[in-house]
């Protein structure tokens, strides 16, 4: 493996790097500094939808670039009326504002959701949100996460949000029972962060004929699950329902910094001028990249891929790993892949570096496979002819442990 510094001494110590710094890429292949070839199937974290170095998307970002990379939105920018319009018409609904992160897109929605209350008299609205889930490391975003382990030091944290668990209709209506401070019920339709935990399809129903019927916002991040990563183009599309609020991010621009909050009519005239805004946000080239993206992938036919090619990673995994004592389940949409395992495995990252692949492992025990749209089914053979040994290695040495540890106490038990 290629041997980096941990850490540069000029730049926070806010990642735990793994030693190896990417020098370009071309399809799902990446090449380090020094010269070492990579698999990727993290798609740097569901980003990089049309992979590395796509022949239709660069020449129309150079093209850009030459053109015009940020111009201010005092000024109307006709692709961020291009992408609007589009992101309508795939979406259902009918409005769009651009920003440059998820975590970005993630705030306004909450903001909508404040000035939604206070717009019906409600001058303490509360937000329904969920274990588990991920919305950002903004104050406010992170106070909407559930994960106790990336709050910790960052108190007092923002009130205004009712918790409860996935895929229990009943437990939404006895937390908001007799409150009429709700405004929102907000949630991811796939939790990446959270440990790839899909909300059901009669979940999803459910919550939004309750929400229509209490007059709340049912606001869906789709961030990392969103911009055809299931096989649709956003994941709450495969219950045949519409959220009146939906952020995006990561996979919108292929690699470009862009975010979007999408609104339906409910929403879509919450905000005025003056209310929210954002520099970078609808830029030029971001905007392009956004265009480019959801051109290529509707001439691709890259929804299509992502079903077919996300049922073969699943039969394959389960037919291979699945039956395997130390796995608990192989689950997902589209390429959007967990397989957790029984015990911590942060180390199969690591791992799968040295052995040519990229992947990540989130919820300390979900191996995660979010690879770029574009990629073939030859290039998932290879993934899994890396993966599936990796994690049949790392279960054995586990089952070692356990029975080394299993003769150590009966050992001790015997010498009593």
């Amino acid at each position: 493996m290629s041997q980096i510094k941990a850490e540069s001494p000029h730049t926070m110590n806010t990642y735990g790097r793994l030693p190896v710094a990417m020098s370009h890429g071309k399809g799902v292949r990446v090449w380090d500094v020094n010269g070492k070839c990579y698999l990727d199937a993290l798609a740097g974290i569901a980003v990089n939808t049309l992979g590395h170095g796509h022949p239709k998307l660069v020449p129309a970002l150079q093209e850009q670039v030459a053109k015009m990379i940020h111009c201010c939105n005092y000024y109307h920018i006709p692709d961020q009326e291009r992408l609007a319009a589009k992101l309508s018409e795939l979406s259902g609904m009918t409005n769009v504002f651009f920003c440059s992160t998820g975590l970005e897109a993630n705030e306004a929605a909450i903001k909508l959701a404040r000035k939604f209350g206070h717009l019906k008299g409600i001058n303490a609205p509360e937000i329904v949100v969920y274990e588990k889930a991920f919305h950002g490391r903004s104050i406010a975003t992170l106070s909407a996460t559930g994960n106790e382990k990336i709050q910790t030091g960052f108190g007092p944290l923002l009130g205004g949000f009712v918790r409860v668990p996935i895929n229990s209709i009943e437990a939404l209506k006895s937390a908001t029972q007799n409150n009429p401070n709700v405004v929102a019920v907000f949630f991811e339709a796939i939790q990446g962060e959270g440990g790839i935990h899909s909300m059901s399809l009669d979940y999803l129903k459910d919550v939004r004929e309750l929400c229509d019927q209490k007059d709340w916002l049912l606001m869906i991040d789709e961030v990392q699950c969103g911009m055809g990563r299931t096989g649709k183009w956003f994941a709450h599309q495969w219950a045949g329902i519409t959220p009146d609020v939906m952020p995006l991010a990561k996979g919108l621009g292929s690699g470009i910094p862009i975010g979007a909050v999408v609104a339906g009519p409910k929403a879509a005239h919450i905000f005025e001028p003056g209310n929210h805004g954002t520099t970078f946000g609808g830029n030029p080239l971001a905007m392009r990249a956004g265009v480019e993206t959801i051109r290529i992938i509707e001439e691709d036919s890259l929804l299509e891929n992502a079903r077919t090619l996300g049922d073969y990673f699943r039969t394959e995994l389960t037919k291979t790993v699945g039956h395997l004592k130390g796995v608990k389940e192989i689950r997902g949409l589209g390429l959007m892949i967990g397989i957790e395992l029984e015990f911590p495995c942060s180390v199969i990252m690591g791992k799968a570096l040295e052995a040519g692949l990229l992947l990540s492992v989130t919820a300390e025990s979900v191996i995660r496979l979010v690879p770029p749209l574009i990629m073939t089914t030859k290039e998932a053979e290879e993934v899994l002819s890396i993966l599936i040994p990796l994690i049949k290695s790392f279960l054995d040495e586990k089952e070692r442990e356990s029975n080394e540890t299993s003769a150590a106490k009966s050992l001790a038990k015997a010498n009593a």
